[in-house]
């Protein structure tokens, strides 16, 4: 990661949980923490900055009760559209931040921390960098994103594809870096996944 074009944290916090019964992701809890709180605080321990989470599901509630200081938040209006729509947001308020590349991270992966990210971030060469944390060898999140591609991913980001389809046009140009050893990449999506939850 070079100090000149700092690497933003970008924190995908809007879903509003449908499968859970309406419970916004953001707001879930595992080891006494807000799954915002916990991946917010991984992407500063990552060497993020700034830190950007887009709010949406039950955004004042996130603005209340979550510890987001030193965070930029930004809501996204449409965020019941899906995943897309956000990132379109966060990318604009990274590009607006004048990074040279954004880490997407996703707020319904708790077991994804700051070793990993960090990890991530590190691939950062140039705005054209793309790379992204692989799980025995497949490929997954966080996502680093260079600015050179930040108009384009937002171009093609609908529903809840996100940046999916554009990355892969580009697998050739993607660095991936194992955290296998490191993370758990799981989504909790529906009540049963809130069971397995580290401790």
């Amino acid at each position: 990661m070079t100090s000149t074009a700092p690497v933003a944290g970008l924190l995908l916090a809007a879903g509003g949980g449908r499968r859970l019964g309406g419970r916004p992701k953001a707001l879930l809890t595992t080891r006494g923490r807000l799954f915002v709180e916990l991946a917010a605080g991984a992407l500063r321990a990552a060497g993020c900055d700034p830190v950007v989470v887009v709010l949406g599901a039950a955004a004042e509630r996130v603005r209340e009760r979550a510890e987001l200081t030193g965070c930029l938040l930004v809501d996204n209006p449409e965020w019941a559209s899906g995943m897309g729509s956000s990132l379109r947001v966060g990318l604009a308020a990274v590009a607006r931040a004048g990074a040279g590349a954004a880490l997407v991270a996703l707020v319904d992966q708790p077991g994804v921390g700051a070793a990993a990210m960090a990890r991530v971030a590190a691939a950062y060469r140039s705005p054209e960098s793309l790379a992204a944390a692989a799980y025995g060898g497949r490929r997954g999140h966080p996502v680093l994103i260079g600015a050179a591609h930040f108009a384009a991913v937002a171009a093609e980001a609908e529903g809840d594809a996100g940046a999916r389809g554009y990355l892969r046009a580009r697998e050739a140009l993607i660095t991936l870096v194992e955290c296998g050893d490191v993370a758990v990449p799981d989504d909790v999506d529906e009540p049963g996944d809130l069971i397995d939850l580290p401790s």
